[in-house]
């Protein structure tokens, strides 16, 4: 795997940097996930210390939980972030990566609130709820 990871948002108002090894992908299918970005999240992960933003600025987070912020473009609206509060990694969202992103599949999670629109077809792990 790469050591750097380059990305950003759909408009190029912010740009990051990923330094480090990125985590398995997560498919999230919570409502909140759904609602955001129209269908689920497929993220990753990076430690704090390792991703480097530009365009800060440009960044509006959205307090979904009392627990975590999401964080998205404020001009294009593009889904960049996820951050747990008091967690040393942020979520990033796959599709903000550049290619290759030599991203790799792990499992699905929050399968009991999945859309009744579409099915999960794969043969992933797959939880109710949170795998922790």
């Amino acid at each position: 795997m790469q050591d750097i990871h380059n990305g950003g948002c759909l408009c190029g108002a912010v740009r990051f940097k990923a330094h480090g090894e990125l985590r398995e992908l997560i498919y999230c299918h919570c409502s909140q996930c759904r609602k955001q970005t129209g269908l689920y999240y497929a993220a990753t992960n990076v430690r704090n210390d390792g991703l480097e933003v530009e365009g800060q600025e440009n960044i509006t987070w959205y307090r979904a939980s009392d627990s975590a912020g999401r964080g998205f473009c404020r001009t294009c609206g593009s889904a960049l972030f996820w951050k747990a509060d008091g967690q040393d990694h942020t979520s990033i969202m796959a599709g903000a990566f550049e290619k290759p992103t030599d991203l790799k599949s792990g499992y699905h999670i929050f399968c009991a609130d999945q859309g009744d629109f579409y099915e999960i077809n794969d043969d992933l792990p797959k939880f109710a709820a949170s795998r922790v």
